[in-house]
């Protein structure tokens, strides 16, 4: 596995191998204010990311961060290694939130390159996200799909 560095420009089509994994440089920590105001903004009612009270009933005795609120942070920590040469996203698939994130908890991001293919506009790749907590609980797993620019891609548009 690589621990990226930070690359100058991020990677293009061709610096994507299937099979590569990466540890993202950065990991971010959820402050109760970046989970529920993104709640409230999309207009998540749910009182589980909002009301501890109404959590206590349950084993996690608190509330819990918005799984949109995961899957962002888990995409944007990736972003820097992953998409800062995508065209445009393609897709998201098998979403899925594997353990809660609680405010406080601390998300780090890892990526497998799953596929690559030539495209008329550049280079698609397929990429499986992974967040995990800061005891190293897988808290997001999902697929996504970008396409992104050639630096030498063998079509007309590169």
């Amino acid at each position: 596995m690589e621990t990226t560095k930070n690359p100058l420009g991020g990677r293009y089509y061709e610096d994507f191998e299937v099979g590569d994994v990466y540890k993202h440089f950065r990991g971010k920590t959820v402050k109760e204010n970046d989970a529920v105001v993104i709640c409230n903004m999309v207009m998540n009612t749910a009182q589980g990311h909002f009301n501890d009270h109404f959590m206590e009933d349950f084993d996690i005795g608190e509330s819990i961060v918005y799984g949109g609120v995961t899957m962002s942070m888990v995409i944007g920590l990736s972003a820097q290694d992953t998409a800062e040469n995508c065209i445009r996203e393609l897709g998201m698939d098998n979403i899925k939130m594997l353990s809660p994130v609680k405010h406080g908890d601390t998300v780090y991001a890892y990526t497998e390159v799953l596929g690559k293919e030539e495209h008329p506009e550049g280079g698609i790749v397929n990429l499986r996200h992974y967040g995990v907590n800061q005891d190293d609980v897988q808290v997001f797993q999902g697929d996504r799909s970008l396409l992104l620019k050639c630096r030498n891609c063998s079509h007309p548009s590169s």
